[in-house]
């Protein structure tokens, strides 16, 4: 099944490629501008090609009715109206253009997710975003997936909750708006997500059931999953980053600090290195083939006139002469001179 591919920035994303790897800084920032920029730092000094925030308005993001999610009063301790703890997470628009502008300092993508729908689209838009990350909560929030379909950029999509018919329609969709740059992510929706749950034979599956490159957004605390990912060929890798686990927030207790980010990522891309290539044998052991393999030689002195037999010869190194795995060519041959022990064998030692 060919599968449709595509770059954001100068990375082709792709299947068994050089995986497009996301730092997810969230709402990790706690509304504080020294945190957002250090979490850009923490993002671009762990290797990642993009940092991504979240945008949004609370009051488009849901109604005052709206509850908690349990992880997240597991993880604050507290319990309020999910829009009250909206409100303490918001970017304010006036820290997009300082992180914006870090962004190009540390040569690091700028990505952020729009939860709060097409509202939060159009904010976006004036800083001409490369590509957008749909969260799972938007799996099937269609009014968001036309809006953002209908600009033609590359579209990065979750699918924790989701069910394999609600991932088909929901690509269908966007493709049905003309837009085939779509990659779609592996999720299991906790935080933290236990081993027990990272399931990736899902993953597995989508990437022989879907014409889309398919990777896995993260939120287990395992650097094992990252590497298990890497070697099945995922191309994106999407992990929460924070500059402490112990900061007050619904997502820092899920999230990788930096120096759990940068061990993340080097594994990961050490699996590529490791992957290599199907060149077989590789380049670095054609040096070793004359020293260590084993060419025929004599293991008795004989005389001209004797026949060859298995218990005159074997194979011993350097690998200069006749190699071993033609001796049966010269079992019962006829030598036409004297041969030493140690001598390797030449055709012209016989009739």
């Amino acid at each position: 099944m060919a599968k449709q591919t595509f770059k954001i920035g100068k990375k082709i994303i792709k299947e068994n490629g050089d995986i497009f790897i996301i730092a997810e800084a969230g709402v990790n920032h706690n509304s504080r501008l020294d945190l957002a920029l250090r979490l850009v730092d923490a993002a671009a000094d762990s290797g990642a090609d993009a940092v991504k925030f979240q945008t949004f308005k609370p009051e488009n993001v849901v109604t005052p009715k709206g509850k908690m999610a349990t992880y997240q009063k597991r993880n604050l301790g507290t319990t309020t109206s999910q829009l009250n703890m909206l409100r303490k997470l918001a970017l304010p628009d006036k820290f997009y253009k300082p992180i914006i502008e870090r962004c190009h300092k540390r040569n690091i993508l700028f990505l952020s997710t729009p939860q709060g729908g097409r509202q939060s689209v159009n904010f976006l838009e004036r800083f001409k975003l490369p590509a957008y990350k749909i969260d799972s909560g938007n799996l099937t929030n269609y009014l968001l997936l036309d809006h953002i379909a209908r600009l033609k950029k590359p579209i990065i999509l979750s699918t924790g909750m989701a069910s394999y018919k609600e991932i088909k329609d929901a690509v269908n969709f966007v493709k049905s708006r003309n837009n085939h740059k779509i990659a779609i992510l592996h999720c299991t929706t906790d935080y933290p997500c236990q081993i027990t749950d990272v399931n990736l034979e899902v993953m597995e599956r989508m990437m022989s059931r879907f014409d889309v490159p398919v990777g896995y957004s993260d939120h287990s605390q395992d650097i094992q999953v990252a590497i298990m990912i890497a070697s099945m060929g995922a191309a994106v890798y999407e992990f929460h980053i924070t500059l402490d686990k112990k900061l007050q927030g619904p997502d820092h207790h899920a999230s990788s600090n930096p120096s759990d980010a940068k061990a993340k990522i080097m594994a990961i891309r050490k699996v590529k290195i490791i992957m290599g290539s199907n060149i077989k044998p590789a380049k670095c052991e054609i040096p070793y083939i004359k020293e260590v393999r084993r060419s025929l030689v004599y293991i008795n002195d004989l005389k001209k006139g004797q026949i060859l037999t298995l218990k005159d010869i074997e194979g011993k190194r350097p690998a200069t002469g006749i190699s071993a795995r033609y001796y049966q060519s010269f079992l019962g041959k006829k030598l036409i001179k004297d041969v030493k022990i140690d001598q390797q064998l030449s055709k012209r030692d016989f009739i």
